[in-house]
Formats: structure tokens, C-alpha cells, sequence
């Protein structure tokens, strides 16, 4: 197969790099410095059980979509709109997108945009860049993505590879699940500075998390949506299977980017506005991470 990474970060380039090493026919579009750290000498990807470097195609330019049977788009949301528009003169007729992203709303801006085959997904991966063409896996890397006439193929591809991956008819619920787990450790992680296992140590934590949590569910339940699985049981093992891991936020914050909280927390916040929700710790953890992003402005 012939596949390409739209937005060759910490996960493009883990699932990208997995692929890769499968035999697929791999291009990562990403930043300069990182595409010519790859060319120079592939991909890096250290876990725990390896360190290698797979070698693989890289660009910068949204042209080297053209001729792909899938792409995964990896982009934060904020870039989600403009990438489309970006890739859209490129792209076959019949290229299936998967979006591999935080959120809920990503597919539906892909599809605002592009009349290709778009299938949602939800990710559940720790992972890092750890440099320029460097990765590193902390832990996971299951996908669940939603029923659509091409999902058997995309999970055949990615199980080729050793992923496990699921197939879900509630994807928006399992994104949901997702959301709701982010939103309870990314700001905190973020305003910390802790990786999950310390973070949940600290006083006063575990009380967060459980408004936290309970915010996003009232707030689900109002927009009609069933989260699926056993939402607490979800957050409770983030910090026994991730223990070192911080979050992508807090990524973010340490390499002074701009976060996607606008599209966690402030989605809540955004949703629990408009049903009649109050969110108060939601906002709370929006607001100190907006402030934390304008730091240095």
C-alpha cells in the first residue's frame, strides 16, 4: 500500500514508522528539520524493546499525498481545516483519509472539505518526539476506528503491522471516552510539568479528575451521547500503563507551540455553554493552560 502521513509528529510518525517497517510504502510530511533529520538517516524509532531506524520517504509539501491509498491525517486540530484544503487538489478520488486525532470534531472538518472516504478514529498511544526524526513509544498503541465500507482494509493494514485495532459502531461514542480521558490529565499534566504516575500522587489530584470527569459526562449525557466502556475505569489505568508519560499538552507548553485545548477542555467548556452545563473545572484547566500558551507573548 501506498500511504502517506499528513502531519509527521509524535503519533504520524509511530504508526507511520510501523507501517513502513511492514513493507508499506511510506511518506511523512512534517517540519523542515524533522523531514531532513529522516532523509539523512530514516526514521528513528526507540521503544522500549528497540531502537531502529526505518528508513522512509519524507516531504514538507501537501503535494506528496498524490497518489495514496490512505492517508493518515495526524495534524492538530487548529490545522485540521487548512490541511484539508491543502491536500484536496492531490488526493485520488478514491483515497481513504483516517484521522488519527484528539477531539471529536476532526471529521467533520476533513469532510467540510474533502469527498473522500473519512474515517474517524480514536488513539491510544503514549508517545514523544524526542528529537528531529526521532520517536519514542511509552506505551499502548491500539486504534479503534469507526464502521465505514473501507474500515476491514484500514484494519487489516494496520494489524499487518502488529497494531491492534478495533472497529467500532459507536466511534463517536469511543471518542467520547477518549475526549473525556484527556480532558482529565492533559491540562494537569500540562500546568504540573508530571508525567501520569506522579501527577495522580499529588494532593488534591484524584478530586480533579473525579469533576473533571463528571463534568464531561453530565455534559455527554446531555448532548445524547453514550460514552463507551467504563469511563473512570479508562482514567484510572492512564497512569499504570503510561506511568512516565506526560502529556501531549505538555509537550506542547515545554516547546512553547500552541496547544489543542481549545478542542478539550474548552470543547466542554464550548458544549456545556451551549446545552445549559456548567463546567466550572473545565474552564478552570482551560483557562490556566490558554495562560500558560500566551506565557512568553
Amino acid at each position: 500500500m501506498k500511504i502517506a502521513v499528513m502531519g509527521a509528529g509524535a503519533v504520524g510518525c509511530y504508526y507511520g514508522g510501523l507501517l513502513a517497517k511492514a513493507g508499506h510504502a511510506v511518506t511523512l510530511i512534517g517540519r523542515h528539520h524533522h523531514v531532513e533529520a529522516i532523509r539523512r538517516e530514516g526514521l528513528r524509532q526507540q521503544t522500549a524493546e528497540s531502537d531502529v531506524h526505518v528508513p522512509l520517504a519524507a516531504s514538507t509539501e501537501p503535494a506528496a499525498v498524490r497518489g495514496a491509498d490512505i492517508v493518515l491525517c495526524c495534524v492538530k486540530t487548529s490545522d485540521t481545516a487548512s490541511a484539508a484544503s491543502a491536500m484536496a487538489p492531490f488526493l485520488r478520488p478514491d483515497a481513504v483519509i483516517v484521522s488519527l486525532q484528539n477531539g471529536i470534531e476532526n471529521p467533520e472538518l476533513l469532510r467540510a472539505t474533502l469527498p473522500q472516504e473519512i474515517i474517524p478514529a480514536a488513539v491510544y498511544v503514549a508517545t514523544a518526539m524526542a528529537g528531529d526524526g526521532h520517536v519514542r513509544h511509552h506505551g499502548g498503541g491500539q486504534l479503534v476506528i469507526g464502521r465505514s465500507p473501507d474500515s476491514e482494509a484500514v484494519a487489516t493494514l494496520f494489524s499487518s503491522a502488529g497494531v491492534p485495532v478495533d472497529i467500532s459502531d459507536n466511534i463517536v461514542g469511543v471518542q467520547w471516552t477518549k475526549l473525556i480521558i484527556n480532558c482529565a490529565y492533559n491540562a494537569l499534566s500540562a500546568i504540573s510539568g508530571l508525567p501520569y504516575a506522579k501527577l495522580v500522587q499529588q494532593p488534591g489530584i484524584a478530586q480533579i479528575l473525579r469533576e473533571v470527569v463528571d463534568e464531561c459526562l453530565t455534559v455527554a449525557a446531555q448532548a445524547g451521547v453514550v460514552p463507551v466502556g467504563d469511563v473512570w475505569e479508562g482514567v484510572e489505568r492512564i497512569p499504570r500503563t503510561m506511568a512516565e508519560q506526560t502529556s501531549s499538552t505538555a509537550q506542547d507548553i515545554k516547546r512553547g507551540r500552541p496547544t489543542e485545548i481549545d478542542w478539550l477542555n474548552g470543547y466542554i467548556v464550548r458544549k456545556g455553554l451551549e446545552l445549559g452545563v456548567p463546567t466550572p473545572v473545565n474552564h478552570t484547566l482551560h483557562a490556566l493552560v490558554k495562560t500558560l500558551e500566551h506565557a512568553d507573548c
